[in-house]
């Protein structure tokens, strides 16, 4: 049994539009065109249209450091652009359209391990009730009775990556590093502190910060930070990490062996904000309470995600506040 099909519906022969530039150097819809019909049989007259090399220097960079400049101040920024970190995107990006939310992610390639499912076999396995998600989403799958199947992982990335990315207000930052968290001394005078953003780079920068000097990073400002960025590992687990050796808690649990039942019912339920400003969600939550590792399933990646929306959602009127101050 398959969930029910997308939750928007588009014509079966929809088709691109032909756009032209107005007097105004604004785009315009002149009519619609079967574009590739158009290309079809004409290949010995074919001829790309002509733009000097610097059009295409320019018409990135433009846009890059627009983002920069637009998210250097964040509502809301999640570090990893995992399963995890995606699901919470969407759930943030479709619950408030007003705020911004930057992704950083340190891969060239979001989406974590969540392109295939275990052990580089290709079908993604999620224990219901994680299904609801699935069919937030439109994403077809097999209903086994206490789980279901995706034909391939790739296809739940895909479409989770291709929605986030759709929302206006949301900027991902692949390729990009975090380097550090951003402080400010707790409300409350206990010594403490709560986070108010992130410090990146360049992730093939921060790779050669033992071979090279002078490489200074970068900053996002934001009154909350949502890290989701996996188990131990080269960039994993950054996050609480970084609150160990700043002494904000006494150590990391240690993700325990598996134990599938116990561990995505914990990670899902303890998903929460570890210290004022910063959440913790999937994988990176393991390390924190010493829970089991879950093997290859994804459900509790998905719901990881939406309750740390969820959390977020009721925090960030009180810390942005907090961080006016």
């Amino acid at each position: 049994m398959s969930p029910p099909v997308a939750t928007e519906t588009l014509p079966s022969t929809a088709m691109p539009t032909k756009a032209t530039n107005g007097s105004n150097g604004h785009v315009k819809v002149t009519d619609n065109v079967k574009v590739l019909e158009d290309l079809a049989d004409k290949w010995d007259t074919f001829k790309f249209d002509h733009i000097r090399e610097s059009q295409v220097s320019r018409a990135m960079t433009r846009r890059y450091f627009q983002d920069l400049d637009t998210y250097a101040e964040s509502d809301i920024v999640i570090v990893g652009a995992g399963s995890c970190g995606l699901s919470t995107a969407y759930v943030l990006g479709k619950a408030r359209p007003d705020l911004k939310i930057a992704i950083i992610e340190a891969s060239v390639s979001p989406g974590g391990g969540a392109w295939l499912g275990g052990q580089l076999f290709s079908a993604m396995v999620m224990r219901k009730p994680a299904d609801a998600f699935l069919s937030e989403l439109g994403v077809p799958y097999e209903d086994e009775g206490n789980y279901v199947v995706v034909k391939h992982a790739a296809l739940f990335t895909s479409t989770l990556l291709s929605r986030v990315l759709g929302f206006p207000n949301i900027k991902l930052f692949n390729a990009t590093a975090v380097e550090d968290l951003i402080t400010r001394p707790s409300t409350s005078n206990d010594g403490k502190i709560r986070i108010a953003g992130v410090v990146t780079n360049w992730t093939l920068v921060t790779m050669h910060h033992d071979d090279q000097s002078c490489m200074d990073p970068n900053t996002i400002n934001a009154p909350l930070v949502i890290s989701t960025t996996g188990h131990d590992g080269p960039f994993g687990a950054f996050s609480v990490k970084r609150l160990v050796s700043m002494q904000q808690i006494d150590k990391l649990g240690g993700m325990r062996g598996l134990d599938m039942n116990t561990a995505e019912d914990a990670i899902v339920k303890r998903t929460r904000e570890v210290v004022p400003g910063l959440i913790v969600g999937g994988m990176e939550l393991s390390e924190v309470d010493g829970a089991n590792r879950m093997g290859p399933t994804f459900g509790a990646m998905a719901l990881s995600g939406v309750k740390a929306a969820e959390e977020a959602l009721k925090l960030f009127e009180r810390r942005k506040l907090e961080n006016m101050g």
